[in-house]
């Protein structure tokens, strides 16, 4: 027997659902007519014959107003403008990742230097930073050995930048780990 899996519909952008036409429901709206000029407060069947005698629709763009505002607009072309215009907020909202460097309690000056110019790297593009090192056999005895190496990274790191602490040196097991963001 074959396992039938749904699928997904593409996901839609969330946004405002503008009420056009007759789904306007309130008694009266301020109207605004396609070149932006205020003609007062009418009757919504009123406006709604305006609007087909201009062919236009009449779309209710503040609803939350006393009366509601509309204006008249080709309903297609203003839902596509509304979509652009949230599409390219979308395009330049910056999501800011967490980027790990893994560090040892044997690690060497060099590899050290390496692990900073990364760090620095990861921080000037904006992203935080998880600094962790993962303790192996007798290291997780001296587990305060790996705790006092982060500190010493974070406070190499931060004679470069001003740094804020997200989530402070901890231990969990195995792993010594701190999550630390550069201040704007």
């Amino acid at each position: 027997m074959r396992i039938h899996y749904r699928r997904k519909p593409p996901q839609k952008l969330e946004g405002v659902d503008y009420r056009s036409n007759e789904r306007i429901f309130a008694p009266e709206v301020r109207l605004i007519d396609e070149n932006n000029v205020f003609l007062g407060v009418m009757k919504t069947r009123d406006a709604l014959s305006l609007a087909k005698e201009r062919e236009m629709d009449l779309i209710e763009v503040s609803p939350k107003e006393i009366p509601p505002v509309c204006k008249l607009l080709d309903y297609g072309a203003f839902k596509y403008q509304k979509d652009k215009e949230k599409r390219a907020q979308k395009a330049h909202a910056k999501q800011v990742e967490v980027k790990g460097i893994r560090l040892s309690v044997k690690m060497g000056a060099h590899d050290i230097e390496v692990r900073k110019t990364q760090a620095l790297k990861f921080l000037e593009g904006g992203d935080k930073l998880k600094i962790e090192i993962m303790l192996r056999g007798r290291e997780k005895a001296h587990g305060e050995l790996a705790e006092e190496r982060i500190k010493a990274f974070i406070e190499e790191i931060s004679k470069t930048y001003v740094l804020y602490t997200e989530q402070p040196v901890t231990r969990q097991g195995g792993n010594v780990s701190s999550i630390i963001g550069r201040k704007s």
